[in-house]
C-alpha cells in the first residue's frame, strides 16, 4: 500500500489513481488509529505508513531512489490530508457500517496493485517481479500499520486480500501480453483485484488452511 511516483506529466491516469489510493489508504490507516486509542501524532505516522509504506519499499527494492514518498510532495501532502480528515470527522468515521470501509479498502487494494504493477514494468523488469512488486504496493502498508499496533497484518488471514492483489497484477500483465490499451489493461487488473475482493467479502471465501 503506497505511491509510485508517476511523473505527473508523463501519466496523469496512473498518477491521479496513484493518489487517490494513497487518500483511502491514508484514511483507513487513520482510522485504524482511532480504535487503536492514539493521538493526532499517532494518526498521521498511521496514515503515512498505511498510504506510503509499500510504495516506499517497493521503490527501493527496484531502485528508484529517492523514493516517490520524498521526491514528490503531493504523496505525504495526500497521506496527511486523510489523516487530518478522520481527526476532524472521526465520530462519523466511527459510524460508518464496516462494510463501507471494507468496500473502500479493496478500491485502494485495487488501485496500488495496477500502478505497482504498472511502474515496476515501466522500469524493464520481469512479469514475475512486477507481480511480486504490485502485490507488495498494495499490502506493504497495512502490514506496517498492523505490526505497529501489535496485530496480526490482514493479508495474512483475510479472505483473498493478497490473494485479490495478485490476481489484479496477473490479469493486468496478460491483458497487456495480448496487445490491450495500457489503459484498458490496468481497469481490467483494477476490475479484476475489486471483484475478487468483493466477492471473497461477500461469500467468505477463504484459502485453504491446516486444520
Amino acid at each position: 500500500m503506497a505511491a509510485t511516483g508517476f511523473p505527473y506529466n508523463k501519466d496523469k491516469l496512473l498518477y491521479f489513481v496513484d493518489l487517490a489510493g494513497t487518500f483511502l489508504f491514508a484514511i483507513e490507516g487513520a482510522t485504524a488509529a482511532v480504535y487503536g486509542g492514539l493521538d493526532l501524532l499517532g494518526m498521521l505516522v498511521l496514515a503515512f505508513a498505511t498510504a506510503l509504506g509499500g510504495g516506499t519499499i517497493r521503490d527501493v527494492l527496484i531502485g528508484d531512489v529517492p523514493t516517490a514518498s520524498l521526491r514528490n510532495w503531493r504523496y505525504p501532502a495526500t497521506a496527511f490530508a486523510g489523516g487530518l480528515i478522520v481527526f476532524g470527522a472521526h465520530h462519523v468515521f466511527q459510524t460508518l457500517p464496516p462494510m463501507i470501509l471494507l468496500v473502500l479498502d479493496a478500491a485502494a487494494l485495487s488501485l496500488f496493485a495496477v500502478a505497482g504493477t504498472e511502474k515496476t514494468l515501466d522500469f524493464g523488469l520481469h512479469p514475475l517481479i512486477a507481480v511480486m512488486m504490485g502485490t507488495l504496493t498494495a499490502i506493504g502498508g497495512g502490514t506496517i500499520a498492523a505490526l505497529l499496533l501489535a496485530q496480526v497484518p490482514r493479508v495474512l488471514n483475510a479472505d483473498f486480500y493478497g490473494s485479490a492483489a495478485i490476481a489484479g497484477s496477473v490479469v493486468l500483465i496478460l491483458c497487456r501480453k495480448a496487445g490491450m490499451p495500457r489503459g484498458w489493461a490496468a481497469f481490467a487488473g483494477g476490475v479484476a483485484c475489486f471483484a475478487l475482493r468483493c466477492c471473497a467479502l461477500a461469500f467468505h471465501w477463504n484459502l485453504p488452511h491446516v486444520d
